[in-house]
Parts: C-alpha cells; structure tokens; sequence
C-alpha cells in the first residue's frame, strides 16, 4: 500500500473512532509543532496499527482502556471510552475492562478511571 493510501485509511480510522469533533479541532489546532506529531499518529497509529485484520475494534478499544489506566494518563482516557463506545463496546464491557485492568495497574489508578467514564457513560446517555 503506498504512503498516500495508508494516510487516507489512517484518517478515516480517526474519524470513524474518535470522531470528526476530535479530529477537526486536532487538525484546526495542529501548527509547525506538532504537525508531524500529527501527521506520525494519523499514520502509524491509525493507518497502521488500527488496520491490522488480527483485531477488531472493540478489541483494540479493550486494549487502549487497559494501557491508559495503567499509564494513568487520564487526559487521554475520556477520548477513549468515547471510542470505546462508538466502537461497540457497552458500558458494562468498559466497567468489565476497568475493574480487570484494577487488578493488574493497582486500585487508585482504576479510581480515577472509573470516575472518567462514568462521566462520559453518563454524557452518552443524556
């Protein structure tokens, strides 16, 4: 696949999960800084990885809950369930991810988490 066609599927995989909101105000916001951080994860993270057949969506949302409780980077975690939602997954699979992932990245980490996504469940229900 060439360079072109893996940006294209990259940047329609980050729309499809994160949604256009995200992705516009990623892009609107996205200067000589960080535009090749930008152009870097719309490639590999969402042109690559995200279109690998081993795994599904839900699958790969599963995965990114766990690593970012367990990175504790709650900045990222709230975009995540987001995606997680839009990619199948219910709200009681996310409670499910989270309580396992307490296990395994410690309790207060999973905390923080939990009052996340209860946050953002609660958004996508009102």
């Amino acid at each position: 696949m060439s360079d072109p066609d893996i940006r294209q599927r990259g940047a329609t995989v980050r729309r499809e999960v994160l949604g256009d909101e995200y992705v516009d105000h990623a892009e609107a916001t996205s200067d000589e800084f960080t535009a090749d951080f930008q152009e870097f994860i719309t490639r590999y993270a969402w042109g690559e990885v995200w279109n690998r057949p081993g795994l599904g969506r839900r699958e790969r949302s599963i995965a990114t809950l766990s690593v970012l409780v367990a990175l504790r980077a709650e900045d990222e975690l709230a975009l995540h369930v987001r995606a997680a939602l839009r990619n199948g997954l219910t709200p009681t699979e996310v409670k499910e991810t989270l309580l396992h992932t307490a296990v395994y990245a410690g309790v207060p980490a999973a905390r923080t988490a939990f009052a996340i996504a209860q946050g953002v469940i609660a958004e996508a229900d009102g």
